[in-house]
């Protein structure tokens, strides 16, 4: 028997043409006038506090938080929900004090991995970079996927059809007019996204009612709220460090860092990011625990959509695919935007390249075979998640060795590194299966039997703890040694 959809696939696809060709048309352009590399790379250093909170939101906020948040929270609680918003949001403002810090001591500068050149050699400043783009490229994998997976479960449209117009488009007009017509379109898709969520979150009060409460999730879920329920503590510190760890090595946010007209427009800029991003990511969080309420064999990816689009209505399908495809396009150009600069300022001390290599248009090849890749495995459908963890776990070991060296001139290379192996190591070992059963360390090398329920219960948890945790207390073991 057919699925019976939504809404029609021509109506869909001509939304997802439409809505991807209006934002390429405005983008290429606005950025007519602002052909040079100081706007591609940072805008020219001018970008003030609206337009710079616009943008550091609306490229937050990518299709990922109509799936993540209410999935995470089926299985998670409320811990779950506190832990992603918060994950999400935190690392602002960890940026104002970063921030001012990079600006101060490399006012030149564009790139967090340019910074990091000056601080340590080649070896590990080469790992920082290609874990960025790994990262980077892994998100832009998962925006892609989740916005065709979201109008394919609307309308059945082919997944490589949305895959194909979202990329192409967004690509066009970013590699055309870079950081500059990003933050542009941000402003604009900020606007669509804030006016599509409202209405959104006042037509899905009117279908649930009194069952958007805490005292529903209550009656019908209690375990999800309850303070022994151990995946409230453990999914919510999990995400709450998976998501704030990567976010501090997404160059879109450095670009953007650096794009400012000053530091007091940072800085405001990054509190009412913060302000706003806790509330949208903690509501979207709370309709998965609403929908595991109502229906507990709902499926997770689709929680919010089982609350909202229960009636079938068309205008609000319309509304979700105009909502999916303005949060994807403001995350993918950030996302297309940020790799090419890393690629523009960082390859030629990391290929030792030739001065005379265009490296503008090194890096647009180099974002073009990315989008192809990108392309094939988000037509595929495949399920980025294990791989996006794993990225996260990638980062987490990253994060303290990283940052700890803006304040603590005495950290070496060596002591980094060594530093974040050990996190490598100890994390992988935690990692676990994608099945979450057992890992390398517990089920494989070892019985799990040898170890407490708590640990073949919680890997996922104590493999980024150990990620995080480890490079810390081997740096400062280090620094105790000394003296």
């Amino acid at each position: 028997m057919d699925k019976t959809y939504f809404i029609n696939q021509s109506t869909s696809l001509t939304l997802v043409i439409v809505i991807s060709l209006i934002f390429t048309l405005l983008g290429l352009v606005y950025s007519k006038k602002y052909q040079d590399l100081e706007n591609y790379l940072i805008a020219n250093r001018s970008v003030g506090s609206f337009s710079l909170s616009a943008s550091f939101i609306a490229s937050s906020l990518g299709a990922w938080i109509l799936f993540g948040p209410a999935s995470a929270a089926t299985w998670g609680g409320i811990g779950a929900v506190v832990g992603y918003s918060i994950g999400t949001a935190f690392p602002m403002i960890l940026l104002i004090f970063f921030g001012k810090k990079i600006r101060k001591e490399f006012p030149k500068g564009s790139t967090l991995v340019e910074f990091l050149r000056k601080k340590f050699r080649k070896n590990l400043f080469k790992l920082i970079l290609i874990m960025s783009i790994f990262y980077m490229f892994i998100f832009l994998c998962a925006e892609v996927t989740a916005v065709a997976m979201l109008i394919n479960y609307i309308s059945g449209t082919a997944l490589w059809i949305t895959s194909f117009v979202v990329l192409i488009t967004t690509v066009t007009y970013t590699l055309y007019g870079g950081l500059k017509v990003s933050i542009f379109t941000d402003t604009i898709q900020l606007g669509v996204i804030l006016i599509l969520l409202l209405i959104s979150i006042f037509y899905l009060y009117s279908f649930v009612g009194n069952q958007f409460s805490l005292e529903f999730i209550s009656q019908k879920n209690p375990l999800l709220l309850s303070g022994s329920y151990l995946p409230n503590y453990t999914a919510g510190l999990t995400f709450f460090i998976a998501v704030a760890a990567t976010n501090l090595f997404h160059q879109g946010n450095w670009q953007r860092i650096y794009a400012a007209k000053n530091n007091r427009i940072l800085k405001k800029s990054l509190i009412v990011s913060f302000i706003v991003i806790i509330p949208i990511v903690f509501f979207m969080g709370f309709s998965g625990l609403v929908a595991v309420s109502i229906n507990p064999k709902v499926i997770p990816d689709l929680s919010f959509f089982s609350l909202l689009l229960k009636d079938q209505t068309e205008l609000l399908s319309i509304i979700i695919i105009t909502l999916g495809l303005s949060l994807t396009i403001s995350t993918v150009d950030t996302l297309v935007n940020a790799i090419s600069s890393l690629v523009i300022v960082d390859a030629k001390a990391t290929l030792g390249l030739s001065h005379k290599q265009n490296y503008l248009k090194l890096s647009r090849y180099f974002v073009i075979v990315l989008s192809i890749i990108a392309f094939v495995i988000s037509s595929k459908g495949f399920s980025v998640l294990y791989l996006f963890l794993l990225a996260d776990l990638f980062c987490c070991a990253f994060v303290f060795a990283v940052f700890y060296s803006f304040y603590n001139k005495q950290l070496n290379e060596k002591t980094a590194f060594i530093s974040i192996i050990f996190g490598l190591i100890g994390g992988f070992l935690l990692f676990p299966v994608p099945d979450f059963s057992k890992s390398l360390l517990v089920g494989f090398l070892l019985s799990a039997d040898l170890f407490p329920s708590f640990v073949s219960k919680s890997l996922l948890f104590l493999s980024f703890l150990v990620a995080t945790v480890g490079p810390a207390i081997a740096i400062m073991s280090n620094d105790s040694f000394k003296r």
